[in-house]
């Protein structure tokens, strides 16, 4: 891609990506920047108005400053709230790669930044012999991982972070999102998270979310690390260990 921004994964799904992505856009068009957004694939449609809509693409779409129809936002949208090889199966839509990745580089001479937030974790099938890791080599921006913390998570982040590194991709970072308010100990998750990390993978921790009542995208950026972000995704941003 020609232009700046990230790629946002997770360690699973329901980690809170959607929230963490709009808040990336929310941060990134603070000082007047030109935000876009993208859901490549989402699953799971709801009938509003008249409309089938997906609430991971409104919510991107809102917190975005460059205006976008549903479609620029959300390419593939299928109705069934499942697997998207499934859903796509269900709903007899198959998963374009090519019309993927020219949704995202149709939005570059659009916008300052671009944040793309994939769907499920790392590795979700999207055919039968491809998944969202290749769409992440393809689109090529480098990647922030939302690690939902809970019982667990460091297992997943590790695995995670090292399939990352062996697509040829940067980690450019990661939020601690707290998605189990009843987690023991996780002080003490959220240390050896930032050490390994940052000593394994040269990626630093953008911040670390609580449990909110409030998850508008200001709330939840305002525990984010604004120029961490910049400095993290920017185009001259060095390469992490191999």
């Amino acid at each position: 891609m020609n232009v700046p921004g990230c790629f946002v994964t997770g360690t699973d799904t329901e980690v809170g990506k959607t929230r963490v992505s709009a808040a990336l856009l929310h941060l990134l068009g603070a000082d007047g920047s030109r935000t876009a957004a993208l859901k490549p694939v989402a699953a799971g449609l709801e009938l509003i108005d008249g409309r089938w809509v997906n609430d991971d693409v409104q919510r991107l779409r809102a917190a975005a400053s460059v205006k976008l129809r549903d479609a620029e936002v959300g390419p593939c949208q299928l109705r069934t709230a499942c697997a998207p090889h499934v859903a796509a199966a269900i709903d007899d839509t198959p998963i374009s790669r090519s019309a993927l990745l020219q949704a995202a580089k149709a939005l570059e001479d659009r916008c300052d930044w671009l944040v793309v937030e994939g769907v499920g974790g790392f590795r979700v099938p999207l055919g039968p012999d491809w998944d969202t890791a290749d769409l992440a080599v393809d689109i090529g921006l480098p990647v922030i991982l939302v690690v939902g913390l809970r019982l667990g998570c460091i297992n997943h982040a590790l695995l995670t972070a090292e399939t990352i590194e062996a697509r040829g991709l940067r980690l450019a970072g990661w939020v601690g999102t707290r998605i189990d308010a009843t987690m023991l100990q996780p002080e003490d998750t959220i240390h050896t998270l930032r050490q390994w990390l940052q000593d394994r993978h040269a990626a630093p921790c953008l911040g670390v979310v609580p449990w909110l009542d409030d998850t508008a995208p200001a709330a939840v950026a305002a525990h984010l690390d604004a120029a961490a972000l910049r400095k993290a995704i920017s185009k001259n941003s060095p390469k992490g260990p191999r």
